[in-house]
């Protein structure tokens, strides 16, 4: 596994982070999306295999007791996310990078199991009060998962500094752009 990159992008949500990396992966063909596994139910559109493996909690517990995993964790209650070591061997098997797309505490765990061969990336907004207008625009929150949402930000926001790279997406072109060169240039080295 020495030889195999990897690179690690975290957020708070709704910094922009999902538009950032399918930019980043439309432009990049040597980066490939590491789908996650976790136990939440789908959203509208998404899709089992493609956007998440998603698996009932006992099945989840199955495979953190099989030591299916480089990480995992519960994110909310009762709400886990991880990621499978199959996935990341599936897309090194292709001669690709994997893009993992993870909270905080999980890039923070990769990074510990893989420390020359990843790069990470922490995505911010300029600021909370933007992140708070992004977050009520979306018009998903109620308003506890909106608190519960913005301080898990304020939290998240305080490990930016342990991160390779820190991309602010205050223009959306601008991050992409910054993106996309420090990608390039870390899969050439």
């Amino acid at each position: 596994m020495g030889k195999n990159k990897l690179i690690v992008i975290t957020a708070p949500s709704g910094s922009g982070k999902t538009t950032l990396v399918k930019r980043l992966l439309a432009s990049c063909p040597d980066v490939e999306f590491s789908i996650s596994a976790c136990t939440r139910l789908p959203r509208n559109g998404e899709v089992n295999g493609r956007d998440y493996y998603f698996y009932e909690e006992d099945q989840f517990k199955r495979l953190i007791e099989e030591d299916a995993f480089v990480e995992w964790e519960m994110v909310y209650s009762g709400k886990y996310y991880g990621t499978l070591k199959a996935e990341l061997q599936r897309i090194w098997d292709k001669g690709k990078i994997p893009l993992v797309d993870i909270d905080v505490q999980g890039a923070l765990a990769i990074r510990l199991k893989y420390p020359e061969n990843c790069l990470t990336i922490f995505i911010e907004t300029p600021s909370l009060e933007v992140l708070r207008e992004r977050l009520e625009a979306r018009g998903t929150e109620t308003a506890h998962s909106l608190e519960e949402r913005i301080n898990k930000a304020a939290y998240e926001l305080t490990f930016a500094p342990k991160f390779d790279q820190i991309i602010i997406n205050d223009d959306l072109a601008t991050a992409t752009h910054n993106l996309n060169n420090v990608v390039a240039e870390f899969a050439r080295n």
